[in-house]
C-alpha cells in the first residue's frame, strides 16, 4: 500500500469518482483511517489556531489578529483538501461494501470487520468532540471581534461628537467603566 501523500491530481475534480483510483488499497479501511488521522491532526491544529486568534482578540496586540485569522483560513483550506480525499476514499470503500458513495462514518463502522469498527467509531467520536470545541471557539472569536468593532465605533462616534455617551474604557484597576472625560481637546483645524 502506498502512503497517502496528501496531494490530489486536481483541486476540483469533476466528481468524487474522478479522484478514486483503480488501486484497491486506496479504498481500504487502512487508507481511510490514515486520512481520518490526518483530518484529526488538522482539526487539532485548527483548534490551536482558533484559540490563538481568540487570545489575540481578547488581549491583543491587535496587529497580529489578521495574521492569526489568515492562519485559521490556511488550516481550513487544508481541511477542505483532506475532506475531498476522505470523500473519495469513502466512496470507493463504500462501493466495495455495498453502501452508497456518501456513506457516513457510522455506517462504515457498522459494516466493516473488526478491528475497523472500533477504529472508525473512535474517529467518529473524536470528530464530534473536535467539532463541538471548534464551534465554541469560533463563536467566542466572533463575539470578541463584534464587541471590539462596536467599542471602536462607539469611541469614534463619541470623539466625533456624534454621541453624548462616552465609550467604555478601562480604569486604573483594569475594570471597565464609563467616565466622562474631564476635558477633551480636539483641534478642529486638523
Amino acid at each position: 500500500m502506498r502512503p497517502w501523500s496528501g496531494r490530489l491530481r486536481s483541486r476540483r475534480p469533476a466528481s468524487i469518482n474522478a479522484v478514486v483510483t483503480e488501486d484497491p488499497t486506496a479504498c481500504s479501511p487502512a487508507a481511510l483511517s490514515t486520512i481520518l488521522w490526518k483530518q484529526r491532526q488538522l482539526l487539532d491544529l485548527l483548534q490551536f489556531k482558533l484559540e490563538e486568534e481568540r487570545l489575540l482578540l481578547a488581549n491583543g496586540p491587535a496587529k497580529w489578529v489578521a495574521h492569526a485569522t489568515r492562519e485559521v483560513e490556511m488550516v481550513v483550506d487544508k481541511l477542505r483538501q483532506a475532506e475531498l480525499a476522505r470523500a473519495a476514499t469513502v466512496a470507493g470503500l463504500a462501493g466495495r461494501l455495498g453502501l452508497p458513495a456518501d456513506a457516513t462514518l457510522q455506517a462504515l463502522a457498522d459494516t466493516v470487520e473488526a478491528p475497523w469498527q472500533e477504529i472508525f467509531a473512535s474517529h467518529r467520536q473524536a470528530f464530534l468532540q473536535a467539532t463541538d470545541e471548534i464551534s465554541r471557539l469560533a463563536e467566542t472569536s466572533r463575539e470578541l471581534a463584534t464587541s471590539q468593532r462596536d467599542a471602536t465605533r462607539q469611541a469614534i462616534n463619541w470623539l466625533a461628537g456624534r454621541s453624548d455617551e462616552p465609550p467604555v474604557t478601562y480604569g486604573a484597576s483594569g475594570s471597565t467603566e464609563r467616565r466622562r472625560a474631564a476635558h477633551l481637546l480636539f483641534n478642529e483645524a486638523l
